[in-house]
């Protein structure tokens, strides 16, 4: 069986319906382009409200038994961008590393990248990465992670993800 892979758009607008969500489709896309092995996503939209983040959180994790679970949207500065907050409170571990990785990344291409809350966590046997709202900076994000994230997963003892070597080349330090 191949990996499970959460994918969380947060987003009050786009669950209300004011305009389509193209953040999580953005995050499905970049996925199937970097990873060659076989995964499964699974996918939900809710609005910026700490208590719907957490259970979706906690359903891709604990019931899902997601490897991977990627939100976009809920980063920023703005009074109902919690996702950083409710990612850190279900967390057993923190970090840090990618919230780093993704800001110098997102730096590289706008400078308000420094606005930017971009935090990841382990709950359990699952990765969690909170990735910002912009399609285009999803991709210009995540490929560039995936370096690592085949790793993590690993140490994990999650599924064995295989990527796309024209896309990302995952390093893998203690290749099984």
């Amino acid at each position: 069986m191949g990996a499970k892979i959460g994918v969380l758009t947060i987003s009050d607008r786009a669950h209300s319906g004011i305009y389509e969500d193209e953040s999580g489709p953005a995050v499905i896309q970049t996925l199937n382009k970097i990873i060659d092995s076989e995964w499964e996503p699974v996918s939900n939209l809710v609005p910026d409200e700490k208590t719907e983040i957490e259970k979706a959180l906690i359903r891709f994790t604990d019931e899902e038994n997601c490897c991977l679970v990627i939100t976009t949207g809920g980063t920023g500065p703005s009074s109902r961008d919690v996702t950083p907050e409710v990612t850190e409170k279900i967390c057993d571990r923190m970090m840090p590393g990618y919230g780093e990785l993704m800001r110098k990344i997102s730096l590289e291409y706008v400078p308000t990248a420094v606005l930017s809350r971009q935090t990841a966590g382990l709950r359990g046997k699952c990765l969690i990465l909170n990735l910002p709202g912009s399609p285009r900076a999803i991709e210009q994000t995540l490929i560039p992670l995936f370096e690592s994230i085949p790793a993590c997963i690993d140490l994990m003892e999650g599924p064995f993800i295989e990527t796309n070597p024209e896309i990302v080349v995952a390093f893998r330090p203690n290749h099984r």
